[in-house]
Formats: structure tokens, sequence, C-alpha cells
């Protein structure tokens, strides 16, 4: 069990030092600028998203999740966040030219950032890792499918709040006294 969780636990440090800085600070750019942000993802990618969503609504940002009944159109000066590891994925790729068809930017996280879904983002941020779609054959990681991936977003999103959090000002009060009563 030690061993495979010291593996685990290099296998994301290593993914997350090879994501390069100039694209993390174009995405908080991106993050940073944008009036109203939606965010999507499929499975357990979209749990990450879902996360990321409740963490940049601490942040005071208006952010919503695709699918909720709360979710407001976009528009200029608004931002599409969206996972897909493997490149594409039906659902995204539909999502992203709506919302770039209403004059939305998008940001697209991405394992394979030569995937199909990458040709419809303005702003693309590489997570090398591997996705459900790269765990055939020899085995790259010691965690199953995509899960080397999903663990990286969670720990990029987090890093990508730490940022935000620094660019808008934003104190580590505010942010608790966003966070919900009602649990």
């Amino acid at each position: 069990m030690l061993n495979l969780s010291a593996k685990a636990l290099q296998e994301l440090g290593d993914c997350l030092a090879r994501v390069d800085v100039r694209d993390f600070e174009a995405a908080t750019h991106e993050i940073a600028a944008a009036q109203r942000i939606a965010l999507y993802g499929v499975g357990r990618e979209g749990l990450q998203i879902k996360g990321f969503a409740m963490r940049l609504y601490h942040l005071g940002l208006r952010a919503s999740v695709v699918g909720d009944m709360t979710t407001p159109p976009l528009g200029k000066g608004d931002l599409l966040i969206v996972s897909a590891g493997p490149g594409s994925f039906s659902t995204v790729s539909a999502l992203m030219q709506v919302a770039r068809d209403a004059g939305a930017r998008v940001l697209l996280v991405t394992a394979t950032p030569d995937g199909a879904a990458a040709g419809l983002a303005d702003v693309v941020l590489p997570v090398p890792a591997q996705t459900m779609a790269s765990d055939q054959g020899e085995a790259l990681s010691v965690l199953p499918m995509g899960s080397l991936y999903e663990g990286a977003l969670y720990i990029l999103f987090e890093l990508i709040i730490l940022a935000l959090r620094d660019t808008l000002g934003v104190a580590p009060a505010v942010m608790r006294a966003n966070h919900t009563n009602l649990e």
C-alpha cells in the first residue's frame, strides 16, 4: 500500500511539474478577466470541474456548472471552461461551439492538446497525464484508467484558485464567508 501511494504521489508531482507555467498563467488570466464562468466536464473529470466551480464561487466569481438550472446564458465577456482529457467528447465540443457562437471565450483543459476540441478553444491548458483513453497496453500509471489526469486536475485547479486569490486580492476569510452554511 505505501509503495503504491508513494508512486501515485510521485506521478502526480511529475505531471504537475510538466504543466507549462505560461499555459497556467494564460488560463488564470482568462478566468480573472471573465464576467461569468460556466464549467463542464464528463464523468470523473466533471466531478473535478464541479469542485473547481465551487472554489471559483468561493472567490466571489460568477461561476456555475453547465446543466444546473441556474446556469446563465454565456455571451461576450464570459468564459466556458471545459475538460476533455482524451482530447474530445461530443458534448464538450458541442458546448464549446455554442459558447463561441454566443461570443464567449473557451478554455480547454486536456491531456491531449492536439485533439479535436483544441481547435475550438481560445486557450488550451495541457495537463500531461494518462487518461481513460491512454491506459491500454503498457500501463503508464499505477493509478487506474484516467485517475492520474483526474487527480492532477484536482491539484491544478486548487493551484489556479491560489493564483486567482492573489491576483484578485481575495482574502481567505472572504472565501470562507462565501462557503455555504446549509450543510
